[in-house]
């Protein structure tokens, strides 16, 4: 498995997205993933403290009781939580981070993320916790999520005010079918700071596995098929096409839909894990074989065209 970094992090160019650990699959089963995704050089694994209300980070915990070191373990602060608390205030953050060491049993955690931005909170005041939580080698890089090119930039010129840690990573939607509308000046910005990008719902929630049938209800027990709020997301008709076209051109290279929607990301700029959530062993080892294809310039050309015209949100 390639790796790549961020800030002094070493990360498998696949992660696994826990957002499913103690929910859709319980804590055997989480286990299970974990272990295959170590098995398949997968080292980093990305969960939130709101997944579950704390469960997702608990079942993490537990499966890497025992291979802690082999692991690149990444979680978020800043969601509503079940007691209320959210937001980005220093003593939130310091609170939320014992909090999250406290269910994932150990001692670290190699990369925090502010999961929302909180406007009601300085960003420089936030970014000095967190770097006091860097300093007692509680948190070994930082993050964010769901972040504009505006906010991130002035988060980032922040830290060089008062001279303290910037963000390592910067954790946003991309895919093949969606991107936010400012994400080119983003990147340019993530450039200038050497900062690395985690994309999420790289597989635009199994639209892009190439499991789906147009016209065909997906099975109830994926994410599509539980959720008539991401069926309307996702199952429109323009990407539906998109889908269809960008499948078509990965037959022609002799690859699957599943392939080019990982090699296109990891051919992006300042990308360094694509996460996938995973429910089982087999999900696992074919995302972890689908970054294979290293894609050419002219095949990233053909795939421009091909991609839906309103991917921006």
């Amino acid at each position: 498995m390639e790796t790549r970094r961020i800030g002094r992090l070493e990360v498998s160019l696949v992660g696994i997205g826990c957002n499913n650990f103690g929910g859709r699959i319980d804590a055997e089963r989480s286990a299970r993933v974990v272990h295959a995704a170590l098995d398949e050089g997968v080292t980093f694994f990305d969960t939130a403290d709101v997944y579950g209300g704390g469960a997702s980070e608990e079942a993490l915990g537990r499966a890497l009781a025992d291979r802690r070191d082999a692991a690149v373990v990444a979680t978020k602060f800043g969601g509503t939580m079940p007691d209320g608390s959210s937001g980005a205030r220093p003593d939130h953050v310091r609170s939320a981070c014992e909090a999250s060491l406290r269910r994932l049993g150990t001692d670290h955690i190699d990369l925090y993320q502010l999961h929302f931005p909180d406007d009601r909170t300085p960003i420089g005041d936030t970014l000095e916790a967190l770097a006091e939580l860097i300093d007692a080698g509680k948190v070994r890089e930082i993050g964010c999520s769901n972040v504009s090119a505006d906010q991130f930039d002035l988060a980032q010129r922040s830290a060089a005010d008062r001279d303290t840690h910037g963000f390592a990573s910067v954790q946003n939607e991309l895919s093949l079918l969606r991107e936010q509308p400012d994400h080119d000046e983003l990147v340019r910005i993530m450039v200038e700071f050497e900062t690395a990008f985690l994309p999420y719902f790289p597989l635009a929630s199994g639209l892009l596995t190439g499991k789906y049938t147009r016209g065909e209800r997906p099975d109830l027990s994926t994410r599509l098929g539980g959720s008539t709020r991401m069926r309307e997301r996702w199952m429109t008709d323009e990407n539906l096409d998109a889908a269809e076209r960008l499948a078509a051109s990965a037959a022609q290279h002799d690859r699957t839909l599943l392939e080019l929607a990982f090699g296109w990301l990891a051919a992006q700029p300042c990308v360094a894990s694509v996460i996938a959530g995973a429910t089982s062993p087999d999900q696992v080892a074919a995302n972890a074989a689908a970054v294979d294809w290293k894609l050419e310039a002219d095949e990233l050309e053909e795939i421009a065209a091909l991609r839906p015209r309103d991917g921006r949100d």
